[in-house]
């Protein structure tokens, strides 16, 4: 018996996601636990693993397509049994195309394709391939829709279209695109090497004994995070009222008492204690004491947390991801340090729980591994405040060099008065720069 496998759910305001790439092609023996394809939401990439035995019988979409949640992905099923009862008639990207009658009959050149080698690289045939570049008009106005830019024309490809293409030398210059948009796809490909175009050279696209050519920019399609990230910064900015204040504070007591963390062999954890856990643990003290900074701002309300949930920025390969310690304060620094290392390496794997990524009273951002001064951090709404840390500075008082940490804060000025937030940071500064003492008061080590 055929069964569908769905797009899954990934927490309750999750619409759609993205198929990231597929380990199992259509016809392929699959087995319990082998995985079918990845997909990512926002913020996290997910595998989707075989629930029985059987065959691939059907993919109904392909690497990018963007599919709504509860849809049918593909069917497993044994070999000859229909999968038209599960095919679905519209996605996220929009409805499923039949393919077009004259498809497979008809074979039109295009002008100037673009293409990609194996390792991504732009593949452009010779503009001086005159057998190419002849009647150029009349296939102009003949070729399917592609997107122009700066005069050349781009063609949209699939990336399974495009890797077919590469593993038959199929010559996509005479594809007919039949997918949404004007995008090549795998059955476009199917239709040139039916003809037997193809390149000999094994170059997708270009010409036999020809040089590529490349041209000086590529139009990037934005990842899901990025897309995310760009919609909620300008939001930020275009919703809420944010003015940033610096300070800095001595840290030498915070260095001394890590390097007496390190030297504790018998705790081997604690040498993997952070500055930023050192930072998060003193912001999720200092916070209880300042409610209008530990809050969310709803318009003619606030809402003011008694408990700290704090969100550190986290650079992953596919984006900023912002991941929450929930309840804070009531952690020890080396717990605080377990569950954010937890947290840090499931953002960066793409494997983070989406609703871990939600629900943060403050956010702290830390680029001072990266060298920088000063900075001026975006709120993340409904969030009235965001602190980010900076590099270290030496400085000197009384005479005397020390190492001076750079703080800046940014606040919903909304919800609360520069003076307001000053104080924040005036308390802050002050428990950081006495951390040990405060940490032996709070009994906060373990």
């Amino acid at each position: 018996m055929a069964i569908a496998v769905i797009m899954p759910r990934q927490g309750q305001s999750v619409e759609s996601c993205l198929i990231g790439k597929w380990y199992k092609n259509k016809g392929d023996k699959v087995s319990v636990g082998d995985i079918l394809f990845t997909y990512e939401t926002d913020k996290a990439t997910f595998e989707e693993e075989s629930k029985v035995d059987g065959v691939l019988l059907d993919v109904f979409f392909e690497e990018g397509d963007d599919v709504e949640c509860l849809v049918n992905v593909c069917v497993i099923g044994s070999d000859g049994e229909s999968v038209e009862e599960f095919r679905p008639t519209t996605s996220g990207s929009g409805t499923v195309d039949s393919p077009a009658p004259e498809a497979t009959a008809e074979v039109a050149s295009v002008a100037t394709g673009v293409a990609r080698h194996g390792d991504g690289s732009l593949v452009l045939p010779s503009a001086e391939d005159n057998s190419f570049a002849q009647n150029n008009q009349t296939r102009q106005e003949n070729r399917p829709s592609v997107l122009g830019v700066g005069g050349d024309a781009f063609l949209r490809i699939s990336p399974r279209a495009r890797r077919l293409a590469e593993r038959t030398n199929a010559d996509i210059r005479y594809a007919v695109p039949t997918g949404a948009n004007g995008r090549i796809i795998e059955r476009d490909v199917q239709a040139v090497l039916s003809q037997g175009l193809r390149n000999p050279k094994g170059e997708v696209g270009a010409v036999q004994g020809q040089e590529s050519s490349y041209p000086d920019s590529e139009i990037v399609k934005l990842s899901n995070v990025r897309k995310y990230i760009a919609k909620a910064m300008h939001s930020s900015l275009a919703n809420s009222a944010q003015l940033t204040s610096h300070s800095s504070f001595d840290a030498t007591d915070v260095f001394d008492f890590r390097k007496k963390l390190k030297a504790m062999e018998k705790y081997p954890a604690f040498s993997k204690i952070t500055i930023t856990d050192v930072i998060v643990y003193a912001v999720s003290r200092v916070l209880l004491d300042h409610k209008y900074i530990n809050s969310h701002f709803l318009g003619d309300n606030m809402q003011v947390f008694n408990n700290t949930h704090i969100g550190v920025a986290v650079d992953t390969p596919r984006g900023l991801l912002v991941p929450t310690i929930f309840k804070a304060n009531l952690m020890s620094l080396s717990e605080i340090s377990e569950h954010a290392k937890d947290l840090f390496e499931k953002c960066k794997q793409g494997s983070i729980e989406p609703d871990l990524l939600r629900g943060a009273s403050f956010t702290i951002s830390n680029l001072g591994g990266l060298g920088v001064e000063m900075f001026t951090p975006i709120l993340n709404p409904p969030q009235t405040g965001i602190l980010g840390v900076c590099n270290t500075i030496e400085r000197t008082k009384n005479g005397k060099p020390y190492p001076a940490l750079g703080l800046s804060i940014t606040y919903d000025h909304q919800a609360m008065d520069g003076a307001d937030s000053a104080r924040f940071l005036k308390d802050l500064v002050m428990y950081l720069e006495s951390f040990t003492s405060q940490l032996l008061m709070d009994g906060g080590l373990v």
